[in-house]
């Protein structure tokens, strides 16, 4: 590979123009995104999408915080949801896939084979809305939130993937100087796991803070709505209003301005932001190689 600091000037300039361009097509959508949420309806309508609002309005963010008590609680649910979601989640998955990655696990195949198995095929929608409803009775609970979502087979298998890369001299290492299976694991095994842990912990609370169908199917207290369920709502809320302005005869209409495009853009704000704040956190550790040099020749 070619030494970046040997490179001449008109090849620094080409490859920093690149990836110039690269980061401009990553930002001009979210720009895009905000720019929509922040700008009037009837502009939206006459003249469509902007990257720059033509007449800066705020009545998308309006109507989305009428109620901001109940955008707070979402919230509130939302976070305590991802957090310990992803906490539980990431304890199981790298437990259980530290164990597969075991070659003198015998059981290795065998339940590597299970996990595979579930990722082709599932027991079906009714016999696991039952199960969770009728027989664990989780139905309107935090934690219906939380368990169906805590171990997921293609996280597993990448997991073992990467545990699989750390040399077994050092893990034998350790044994003879008298550690145990637990104290090796916690020690030495997650410490090298970072990089695997932050990218399955970073798609783990993507998926806990995005979902929004198991609070559909199981919730049916306002108080446990986690942020995405609620704001689904006010989406379907404002097409229903819309269309039902609509049917009605032009004298009966009533003179109110729904700021449909606007508010599901300020929608998309509001649910994204978190997440672009936690993002950077996790881009330290998007590295390979920690293992290099870990055992001497």
């Amino acid at each position: 590979m070619t030494d970046y600091r040997r490179l001449s000037l008109p090849a620094r300039i080409i490859i920093h123009a690149i990836m110039l361009s690269f980061a401009v097509m990553c930002i001009i959508p979210l720009w895009g995104i905000i720019a929509i949420s922040l700008s009037n309806e009837t502009d939206i309508s006459l003249f469509g999408y902007s990257i720059f609002p033509r007449t800066p309005d705020l009545l998308g963010y309006r109507y989305v915080l009428t109620n901001p008590v109940m955008i707070l609680n979402s919230y509130r649910v939302s976070i305590g949801l991802t957090l310990v979601g992803t906490a539980m989640s990431l304890i199981i998955t790298a437990g259980l896939s530290y164990a597969l990655s075991r070659a003198d696990y015998k059981l290795r195949n065998h339940v590597s084979f299970f996990i595979f198995f579930t990722l082709l095929f599932s027991g079906g929608l009714v016999p696991w809305y039952m199960l969770i409803s009728r027989y664990l009775n989780l139905k309107s609970t935090f934690w219906v939130l939380v368990l169906p979502y805590l171990v997921h087979p293609w996280f597993v298998l990448i997991l073992r993937t990467f545990m699989q890369k750390i040399p077994m001299e050092i893990i034998e290492s350790c044994m003879i100087d008298g550690s145990g299976e637990y104290r090796t694991f916690l020690m030495i095994v997650l410490p090298l796991s970072k990089p695997g842990l932050a990218t399955v912990g970073l798609f783990t609370m993507l998926r806990y803070w995005n979902d929004w169908w198991l609070a559909m199917l199981f919730i049916e207290k306002d108080s446990l709505a986690p942020l995405q369920y609620m704001l689904y709502r006010m989406m379907n809320n404002i097409a229903f209003l819309t269309s039902s302005s609509n049917q009605m005869p032009p004298g009966l209409r009533a003179d109110i301005q729904l700021p449909k495009e606007s508010a599901r853009m300020a929608m998309a704000v509001l649910a994204a932001g978190p997440m672009l704040m936690v993002f950077p956190f996790f881009q330290r550790y998007f590295v390979k190689g920690l293992t290099v040099g870990a055992v001497k020749g």
